[in-house]
């Protein structure tokens, strides 16, 4: 497929890191489908998806790399990266910088997410049963072990049903 010159342009624009704007900052978890757990980044620089709900590991800040859907992922507790190695495993970084640790975020049709690396095209963050990182070079898109849904931590002001379905309630008597 031949490209036009503005077309090209607008893909390494894309594909580039943007310095220059506002960079939004969330923090949730991420629940592997395969695992029923969530992916949690430990002190000795590991990642893995055996994180119970509300678990200190577990949380994770997730910050918006450029205006398309890439994102840099940090754990919380230990302030590591999860960045992906040219072998395609799942690793911890103190600095989160290159692009082996930004991932863009695909939402998919059973409205699961995958995250593939930007460095490496066509490698996804991925986990088997146990909860241990997959080789990303194996991993494809459609295969489960690479679905995640986000959720938000236990104790979360909007996680919290009981305050949620009261804001609902007092929301209908103002209706």
């Amino acid at each position: 497929m031949q490209l036009s010159g503005s077309n090209k342009c607008i893909i390494i624009i894309l594909r580039l890191s943007d310095r220059m704007s506002r960079r939004l900052t969330r923090t949730y978890q991420l629940y592997s489908r395969t695992s029923g757990k969530h992916v949690q980044v430990l002190a000795n620089k590991r990642v893995n998806a055996n994180g119970d709900d509300g678990a200190v590991h577990a949380k994770l800040e997730v910050e918006t790399d450029s205006f398309g859907s890439r994102v840099r992922i940090k754990g919380v507790k230990t302030g590591y990266y999860i960045c992906m190695n040219k072998r395609g495993k799942l690793i911890g970084k103190r600095k989160g910088r290159g692009k082996d640790c930004i991932f863009t975020e695909i939402v998919l049709e059973n409205n699961y997410t995958a995250l593939q690396n930007a460095k490496y095209e066509g490698w996804y963050m991925a986990f088997t049963r146990k909860g241990r990182p997959r080789k990303a070079s194996k991993t494809k898109q459609h295969q489960r072990e690479a679905h995640f849904m986000k959720r938000l931590p236990r104790g979360h002001l909007l996680s919290d049903r009981r305050l949620l379905n009261s804001m609902c309630s007092a929301s209908e008597t103002w209706a």
